[in-house]
Parts: C-alpha cells; sequence; structure tokens
C-alpha cells in the first residue's frame, strides 16, 4: 500500500469514501480516481466563486468541506503526486486563506460531527443527511452575509413611505424579469422582504468576462449586506415570489391582474400614415404616432385625412394595446416624452391653408415602441433612452 504522510490522511481519505484497496499499476486505481473527483470539486468552486473555499461557521457546509478537503490533499504526499500534474491553477501551492479557523485542530471525527457528517457512514462526504442540495441553499448562498444597519434611521422613513404608496395604488409590485437590470434606488421584494439598492460601486469585470459591481443592500429589517450585482440578480432569479417594486412617477399604469368587474380605461395606438407627403412616404415604416385613448381607435380616426393632427391623410392601426385601471394622460405623455428627441420636425398647411406642425408623430420604429410599453410594464422605463443613431433602447 502506498504510503501517506499521517495515519490522520488515511483516516480522512477514508472518511473521503476513497477506497483504500490497492490497484494494479499500470493504470489509475480507484484511490486515485476519487482523489482526482474530490480535487475537481474544489476547482468547481473555485471557478464558480473566484476564491478558494473557507472555514468558518458562518460558511456554507459544502464550502467548509472542500476546506478541509484541499488542506488534506495539500499534506499528503501521495495525493499531491497525483494531483500536481493536474492543478492548472495552483491550488496546491496556494497561500492559506486568511480566515481558517482552529478547526485544524479538531480530530477528523469531531471536525466531520461538526459539518452534520456521521463520520462511521460508508457514503461519500458529500452525501450528507438533513442537509439541504446545493440548487435548495443556492439563493442563500447569494444573500452574502447580512448584518446590522447602524444608520437605519436614515432608510426607515423611506421603507414606510414605500409600504403607504403600495397600500394606496402609487406604486406596484411587477413580476422579476430574470436578469432584469438593477440601478441605484431600485426596489425590490426579496424573500418576502423589502430591499433597497442603496450604492452601487465601481463596474468591472469578473473572471468570466462580465461586468459586475459591488452593491450595498439594505432590508427593511434593519439589516445589510455588500453583495454582487450578479448575485442580487441570481437570488431574484432564484426567488419565484420575487417582485420588483415600481416607481410612483409610473403609474399604476397597466392592470397585471384582471378581475371580472375590470373595466378598460383605454387603448395605446400605434398609427402609421398613408400620406403621399415625400419625405412621410420614403420613411412611412419608421414614423408612427403614438397616442392613447379612452374610446374605440377606429371611431378616432375616422376623419384622419381632414384633420391635421393625423398629417390630412388616412391611417394605418399598426398597434394596439389594451389599458386598465390607468391614467392615460399620464401614460400618452411618458411615452412622448420618451421620444421627444425623434419627434418630426414637419409643417403641413391645413385645408384653410394655415400651417399646423402635429407633436404626436415620431421617428421611431414599431419595435422600439413596442419595447418602450413593455419597460412601462415592468416599471424599469426610467433606465433606458432613445437613441436615434441606432433606432433602439439603450441603457441611461
Amino acid at each position: 500500500m502506498p504510503k501517506y504522510t499521517t495515519d490522520d490522511d488515511l483516516e480522512l481519505l477514508g472518511e473521503l469514501g476513497m477506497d483504500m484497496t490497492p490497484e494494479p499499476s499500470g493504470q489509475r486505481s480507484a484511490r486515485e480516481e476519487r482523489i482526482i473527483a474530490g480535487f475537481e470539486e474544489i476547482e468547481r468552486f473555485v471557478e464558480e466563486y473566484g476564491r478558494l473555499p473557507q472555514h468558518g461557521e458562518d460558511r456554507d457546509i459544502f464550502e467548509r468541506l472542500y476546506a478541509v478537503r484541499l488542506d488534506r490533499l495539500r499534506e499528503s504526499e501521495e495525493c499531491r503526486a497525483v494531483l500536481e500534474p493536474l492543478d492548472s491553477r495552483g491550488l496546491l501551492d496556494a497561500e492559506t486563506d486568511a480566515s481558517l479557523s482552529t478547526v485544524r485542530d479538531l480530530t477528523d471525527e469531531a471536525l466531520l460531527a461538526s459539518l452534520g457528517v456521521d463520520a462511521a457512514s460508508e457514503n461519500d462526504v458529500t452525501q450528507l443527511t438533513h442537509v439541504r442540495s446545493r440548487s435548495e441553499i443556492k439563493a442563500a448562498e447569494e444573500i452574502a452575509q447580512r448584518t446590522p444597519c447602524q444608520d437605519f434611521d436614515e432608510f426607515k422613513p423611506i421603507f414606510d413611505k414605500v409600504q403607504r404608496q403600495l397600500q394606496s395604488g402609487e406604486r406596484q409590485t411587477i413580476k422579476y424579469q430574470d436578469y432584469a437590470a438593477v440601478k441605484e434606488g431600485d426596489l425590490f421584494i426579496l424573500d418576502g422582504q423589502k430591499v433597497m439598492v442603496v450604492d452601487m460601486g465601481e463596474p468591472f469585470v469578473s473572471d468570466y468576462g462580465r461586468s459586475d459591481c459591488r452593491l450595498r443592500v439594505v432590508y427593511d429589517n434593519a439589516t445589510e449586506s455588500d453583495l454582487l450585482l450578479r448575485s442580487l440578480q441570481r437570488a431574484l432569479n432564484k426567488d419565484k415570489a420575487s417582485r420588483r417594486i415600481t416607481t410612483p412617477d409610473f403609474g399604476p399604469l397597466f392592470s397585471h391582474i384582471e378581475a371580472a368587474d375590470d373595466l378598460p380605461t383605454g387603448y395605446i395606438y400605434v398609427l402609421r400614415s398613408q400620406s403621399d407627403h415625400p419625405f412621410i412616404a420614403e420613411n412611412r415604416f419608421i414614423i408612427h404616432k403614438i397616442g392613447v385613448t379612452g374610446g374605440d381607435v377606429k371611431s378616432r380616426i375616422a376623419n384622419a385625412k381632414k384633420d391635421p393632427t393625423y398629417l390630412l391623410a388616412d391611417v394605418e392601426i399598426v398597434a394596439k394595446f389594451k389599458l386598465a385601471n390607468m391614467n392615460r394622460k399620464r401614460l400618452e405623455a411618458l411615452l412622448q416624452k420618451f421620444f421627444a428627441s425623434a419627434r418630426l420636425d414637419l409643417e403641413l398647411q391645413d385645408r384653410f391653408g394655415i400651417p399646423v406642425q402635429p407633436r404626436e408623430w415620431f421617428f421611431v420604429p414599431l419595435e422600439a415602441i413596442e419595447e418602450a410599453i413593455e419597460k412601462i410594464k415592468e416599471g424599469t422605463l426610467d433606465q433606458f433612452r432613445y437613441d436615434l443613431e441606432t433606432a433602439k433602447l439603450t441603457r441611461s
């Protein structure tokens, strides 16, 4: 049997489920395969979190097990001989993390018992009883460590006001869209608590080439945490009941729950002109009128060719969105303000020869209008602007 540095190494490898029976030479033994498999789990942890697994009671049980395993693999000459050719990250030679605790002084049996593992079990160390799976505890990991918010007195009035606005209907909660934008000042409901993004640090590019930044997040239970933007997004995605709290500027604009006694309060409509004006004819498919009405759209445009509002020509309805329980004028003003930079600058003469300049026509493709309406429904329109050069919505 190959020699190990200490008897403890043999005991630990046995407790990790490694077969100690020698195998014929010429190929990897079952023991070596098990050593490699255990090391690969540590590598996956490092790849996912960008750091070594650490000891500590505040750490996830799997992370603590990986930390113990890495310590033992480093100390074992046999394990190092097997793993060094495969250690592309240099994990075996990495400096021990500063957060190591006195856990190393425990016996292996006491250590595994403190982690909730029966040392006498024949199962692999990752087969834990009475412990949630990694997928089940993923959301909790993402929230990071919460600490008391020392200046919560500054935020409590805000949370109280938001609650009153939710009760009055001035604010709404809408389903969080997967990996939707998060910006400073945003409010969410996560794990049943109100969450406020108080501060966003400087953006940086993670090891995976993704943009990220550190956040300060305050909770309505007077705690806070500093976590990564993508961690918050993943936690919101994981919580099926998570909600975004809309800003009061937006509404309520759309009803997201239709009741039997709901009455439609109007429509957003998008029109395309049939005018033979040279400029309009040339750009017909990217010039649109955006409006809101409480009545029937077809009735509203019946006399379009006599009305300067409709460019003195017949129009085509290219999109219509039903509304309920909302303020029509507020919505119309919001949309027209958003696309103000693309307002059509065109002067016509009415049937009496009087020059008129319609104000509700915009040099905007239909796709951009539809996207803007969707952003209003999500409560995220204030995070975007309309880019004239690309004719698309871009982040502010």
